[in-house]
């Protein structure tokens, strides 16, 4: 009796199974660590807690290169752009739809929060609340309501070059990158020895980022096994409606608002999302959506969008266009008003909106940036006892998680969106990409795949927007 020989592939390796492929995709890899990161909080939750610093060590390790790698995008984007009138338009257009879609989401809050109305009927007293809880969050929070329109632009301003990489902020990175861009290109072919040496600086950035990456399941497990060995599995259960609605109110953004939009630039937001799964997942698992900036700007570049719209549009939107963060801001301020039956009038909500507006910008960077936001949004409206945010401090965490993943995602639509609109997208290769059939190669890996990996199948065509001969 003869056994079938599983078939051998030309370089001589039997093929891989499905459940090879994947084990070995970071997709999996992080699925896994998902589970094993519950099961080690269920099982040890003392040993889970002290888990911490793998999440955060990772997290740490991916902002390290954030700055460089956005400086070294942008520039080569406007390098490769050729005109600088582009670049401005790219910016006016991308400006213009952060503020469009960030009003829907604020009024998307509200409008929840009053169909479902999740805090009416706990009564509580504002007097009842210890203020001690919100202590190291009262002076970043008037910092932020005392800032004018001048003071949020001169912090756009880096005291030097330098310091603009080390003050972790992107806005000033990319202060910086869209300046020393547009000089290089004023400056043309003389210029051109300092542009490819950038060229090969990024890439060897995105090898260090494929080295990092690599230890994605790692980070998440540790931010899992932390999350479920202090607060319990229970925890996700009793976290109440405000929780389940915040989750709610994000999935009907993405799906009704973002796909409608997607829907009309000719895409899919389905697709988009199954496409930029391994990166949803990691930022699932450590509730920070810094974690995956640099392999999401490759990969929207991998998927036929301009070098140059990834580079203006994704840093920009880390500040200006947080979709969900913008729901949760009006849905919270709204819910403290009814758990502590403070009645608000039509023109309290629109106030509400309107503070909401200006102080979810440049959110990003700041420590405890979501309940600091809320309580300078809750300080410029009096009518709501800023106390109230004490409410909402515990369940914090678990919102964080839906408020990264949200955020992400609307900052990838937006570039498909402004891209659309420059006609600066390879419609057929993002099709192709989108749909499975331009495999995505490394780039499962959190590696570029513009470094032309050679055990590809296939050698994808060259970005849109790369300066030939690079």
């Amino acid at each position: 009796m003869q056994h079938a020989v599983p078939p051998q592939r030309a370089d001589g390796a039997r093929p891989q199974t499905r459940l090879t492929r994947f084990t070995r995709s970071l997709f999996g890899q992080v699925l896994i660590a998902l589970a094993l990161g519950t099961l080690l909080g269920l099982a040890f939750p003392e040993f889970a807690a002290k888990l911490k610093p793998l999440g955060d060590g990772f997290i740490k390790l991916i902002k390290m290169l954030i700055g460089p790698v956005v400086f070294c995008v942008v520039v080569a984007g406007i390098c490769g752009a050729g005109e600088l009138k582009k670049v401005g338009r790219v910016g006016i257009k991308a400006v213009l739809y952060f503020e469009l879609v960030t009003t829907i989401a604020l009024a998307l809050g509200i409008v929840l929060a009053y169909v479902f109305q999740p805090g009416v009927g706990m009564n509580v007293d504002p007097r009842s609340l210890d203020p001690s809880a919100m202590a190291a969050y009262v002076e970043s929070a008037d910092k932020v309501k005392s800032a004018g329109t001048v003071d949020f632009l001169m912090k756009l301003i880096p005291n030097t070059i330098l310091g603009a990489f080390t003050s972790g902020d992107v806005l000033q990175v990319l202060l910086v990158s869209v300046l020393f861009g547009c000089a290089l290109s004023v400056v043309g072919e003389p210029a051109r020895p300092l542009v490819r040496l950038i060229d090969n600086f990024s890439a060897t950035l995105f090898k260090m980022m494929g080295f990092i990456i690599k230890l994605a399941p790692l980070g998440v497990l540790g931010a899992v096994a932390f999350t479920v060995g202090k607060y319990g599995i229970g925890s996700l259960k009793q976290l109440g409606f405000l929780v389940i609605l915040f989750y709610g109110a994000v999935i009907v953004f993405v799906m009704v608002v973002l796909g409608t939009v997607m829907r009309l630039c000719g895409f899919s937001v389905l697709k988009l999302i199954r496409y930029l799964r391994a990166e949803l997942l990691v930022v699932l698992g450590t509730a920070s959506s810094d974690s995956v900036l640099p392999q999401v700007m490759k990969k929207l570049e991998f998927m036929g969008i301009r070098k140059s719209v990834v580079g203006l549009v994704i840093p920009t939107g880390y500040s200006f266009n947080l979709d969900a963060f913008s729901i949760y801001l009006t849905l919270a301020a709204v819910f403290i008003a009814q758990a502590t039956n403070t009645p608000l009038a039509m023109g309290d909500l629109l106030g509400i909106l309107a503070v909401a507006l200006i102080t979810s910008k440049g959110a990003h960077g700041i420590p405890g940036s979501a309940i600091v936001i809320l309580a300078a949004t809750l300080s410029a409206h009096p009518a709501i006892p800023a106390i109230g945010l004490v409410l909402v401090l515990s369940v914090d965490w678990f919102i964080g998680i839906a408020r990264a993943v949200g955020n992400l995602i609307g900052n990838c639509v937006a570039t498909v969106v402004v891209a659309s609109w420059e006609r600066d997208i390879d419609r057929e290769r993002a099709h192709g990409v989108l749909n499975g059939t331009i495999p995505p190669g490394e780039l499962d890996e959190g590696l570029s795949a513009s470094l032309e990996g050679a055990e590809a199948s296939a050698v994808p065509a060259p970005l849109p927007g790369a300066v030939p001969g690079r």
